[in-house]
Order: structure tokens, then C-alpha cells, then sequence
């Protein structure tokens, strides 16, 4: 049967997160999440800043009856705790990210990210196309310098990693509940924030939680934040925009058109720069379309991989 028609099982939004486990790759300890599946093919799904393995509960059981999936936590994210002295850049992430790939002993694999995780996988992809058989990025963190404080779920974050004014804001930001910073979070990142779940939002709140006793959590979100600035000031070959046109890989771009962190604007122009692309753009969606539309992705997924099975895209 086609990919496309395979049937997908029903959406079971109160569904827990996949169980984790600590997975060693080079020395460090990455956080894992592993989804039962088609055991001939796998996919790796890579968060975005602020994110975490947790964010691909849904698409990932839509996707299970045609692929075991692997989710990761970055270094400093979910529960990944970094290594001292990483340097958190989109370089090391991606370093870390093809490790852990190649680690998997699969072959290659349908790689999938989302904003920060969508410009590690579209690195890793390029840098190392023989660990990618596919690449689907959803609203990656492609360079977006315009002034917009829609994208921003409040104010003070616009200041909190600045390297001298941020340190007090970033203290008055910690002193907010963990229900608080994750409210913040879908309003930012949801079209609609009323259609997230109660339940998803309490687990969300208690990954909060827990992410508040690691010392190391506010560095790394303060460092990656950094180092996203600093990769879409790049210039020449270290941009973004330089870097795509190597991927190899059949890619599929999905953009919420109504995306307040990374601007639907970056769809085209990053489309056009992969060589090998097509662009979804979904409708009333925001920036994580894999949490607001996880059937809606499936479908545009499979129909990728089907395509590229029978030779096409």
C-alpha cells in the first residue's frame, strides 16, 4: 500500500510522552525518547531552542505505523545535560546531532527538526548527507532579523540574553511559576493556544519544573540563544543561506502561516535555496505545525517518503 494511503491511527491527544532513557554518544549523556514502530526505517526528530524530545509525542504515533522514531534532547535541553565546555553553537549541536545518527547503526534516516532543530538538521544534513535519506524542517530558525515584537510572548525577553541588561531580566523571568513560563510558550508558539490540551499543558508545566533544578538550564538556553544570533549574522560560507544549497537530501519545508518566531516570510527563500525542496504552507498554524497539526505534517511526510521510493521528488 502507499505511504499515503497507509491509514494513520487515530490522534490520541491524551496520550503521555514516549519513556526516556539516557543514550551515551561521545561521552555525553543524551536524553532519548524512543517510539515502537516500523523497524526497516527511522526517524529523528530534533527540537527547537527552548524545546524538547517531548514535542514530538504526537506526529511521532502518527508516523509509528511506518517508522521507528528516535527523539533527542539536545545538550542543555530537556534532560541532556552538556558537557562542560560546550560551546552550544549550531556547529556543536550538529557535531553532537551526526554523532548520535551515525551511533543509531540504521543506515540513513528521515531526519525531522523544528526552529533551532531545523538548522541543526539542515547542517547535519548537509555536512554529512550519508546519514540523511530525507529532511523535513518545520519553521527551521532560518535568519530573521526583522523588528517584530509579535514574536515575543513577553516583553522582557527581548532583553533577557543581552549580555549586560539581561542578568536581572532573566531573574525576574525565573521568578515566574512554571505554569506561567509554560503558557508563555503556546501563546508564543501556538496559531490558536486555546486548542492546546489542559493535560499537555500540566506536563509541560512539570518539565518546567523539573528543568529549574538543573543548574545548567538557563546557561544553555542563554548560550544557544546566543549562538542562533550569532550564526544569522554570519556571513558567506558560515550562513544559513550558504549552507543550504548543500543538502543533497530530498527536503519537505512546512511553515505556519501564522509563525510569530520565525516569519512565514523565510519559507520561500528557504525553500528556493535547497535543492531539492518543496514548500507546505498550513494555514491558521504557528511555529511548532508538528504539535498544531501533527495528522496534517504525517500526511505531508509520507507523501514525501512515498515519492521518494518511487524515485520522484
Amino acid at each position: 500500500m502507499p505511504l499515503s494511503n497507509t491509514p494513520l491511527p487515530p490522534l490520541d491527544m491524551a496520550k503521555a510522552p514516549w519513556t526516556g532513557t539516557v543514550e551515551n554518544v561521545g561521552g555525553l549523556a543524551l536524553h532519548v525518547r524512543r517510539t515502537p514502530g516500523a523497524e526497516d526505517t527511522t526517524v529523528v526528530y530534533v527540537h527547537g531552542l527552548g524545546g524538547s524530545s517531548t514535542n514530538w509525542t504526537d506526529l511521532a504515533a502518527q508516523l509509528a505505523p511506518s517508522a521507528g522514531g528516535v527523539a533527542v534532547d539536545l545538550p542543555g535541553f530537556g534532560f541532556s545535560e552538556p558537557l562542560d565546555g560546550f560551546d552550544f553553537s549550531l556547529d556543536a549541536h550538529a557535531g553532537v546531532l551526526a554523532e548520535f545518527v551515525a551511533g543509531l547503526g540504521v543506515g540513513p534516516v528521515h531526519l525531522v527538526g523544528n526552529s533551532m532543530g531545523g538548522a541543526v538538521a539542515l547542517m547535519c544534513a548537509a555536512r554529512s548527507p550519508r546519514l540523511v535519506r530525507t529532511l523535513t524542517l518545520i519553521s527551521p530558525a532560518m535568519p530573521d532579523l526583522r523588528p517584530d515584537p509579535r514574536r515575543l510572548s513577553d516583553p522582557r525577553m527581548a532583553l533577557a540574553y543581552l549580555p549586560l541588561l539581561g542578568k536581572p531580566v532573566r531573574r525576574r523571568l525565573a521568578a515566574l511559576g512554571p505554569r506561567e513560563r509554560a503558557e508563555q510558550v503556546i501563546r508564543l508558539c501556538f496559531a490558536d493556544p486555546g486548542t492546546f490540551p489542559e493535560h499537555r499543558l500540566a506536563e509541560l508545566a512539570e518539565e518546567h519544573s523539573a528543568r529549574a533544578d538543573f543548574a545548567w538550564a538557563n546557561a544553555a538556553m542563554a548560550r544557544s540563544t546566543l549562538e542562533i544570533f550569532r550564526a544569522w549574522f554570519a556571513r558567506g560560507s558560515r550562513s544559513l543561506w550558504s549552507v543550504a544549497p548543500a543538502v543533497t537530501a530530498p527536503t519537505l519545508v512546512v511553515w505556519g502561516a501564522e509563525d510569530r518566531v520565525i516569519s512565514v516570510r523565510r519559507a520561500p527563500r528557504t525553500a528556493a535555496s535547497l535543492p531539492r525542496s518543496r514548500l507546505l504552507v498550513l494555514p491558521r498554524t504557528g511555529h511548532v505545525a508538528q504539535m498544531e497539526r501533527p495528522v496534517t505534517v504525517a500526511r505531508a511526510v509520507l507523501g514525501m517518503w512515498e515519492a521518494v521510493e518511487a524515485g520522484g521528488w
